[in-house]
């Protein structure tokens, strides 16, 4: 597993089948809808453009249409994925997946850390594994849908002295 950073809180999870390597691998997109959306649909129509005797990098920017950013034209802050709560990158082994949708936010965070500041405010509501509430940073409106992981961190048994 491989995480590409493509853009600015924008990045792709690459999961390869160690049993079939030339094969499309598993994609999970991380950063906000309007930027995401649009390369699931490329993925998902281009697919079988995959050429098993290409690299993955070369099939992974036909199948998306696009370059990606090479290191030594950025600087590593430039894809910066701390949380924009605990200011981490990784927390209890995951990193931050959860991003505000607002364009000009786009601020990145751990689901479990999302949860405890919309659970933490006022003005959230649950429906189900689902919260809504506000973006800590823009306070536009933001949308968690609670993982397993999640659930599990919510019923955590604290820890006592």
């Amino acid at each position: 597993m491989r995480r590409i950073a493509i853009g600015k809180n924008v990045s792709v999870n690459v999961e390869v089948d160690p049993r079939h390597p030339t094969m499309p691998p598993e994609c999970f997109f991380l950063g906000p809808d309007h930027v995401v959306n649009p390369l699931k649909m490329k993925l998902n129509s281009n697919i079988h453009m995959w050429d098993p005797e290409v690299s993955l990098l070369q099939n992974l920017k036909e199948v998306l249409e696009m370059d990606f950013p090479s290191q030594e034209t950025l600087d590593k802050s430039d894809f910066s994925m701390d949380c924009g709560i605990c200011y981490a990158y990784r927390l209890d082994g995951a990193i931050p997946d959860q991003v505000c949708d607002d364009s000009r936010c786009g601020q990145p965070f751990h689901q479990a850390c999302l949860y405890e500041w919309l659970r933490g405010l006022p003005s959230s509501r649950q429906s189900f594994n689902v919260i809504f509430g506000e973006c800590p940073y823009c306070s536009k409106q933001i949308t968690l849908k609670m993982s397993e992981e999640t659930l599990k961190w919510k019923f955590r048994k604290p820890v006592t002295a």
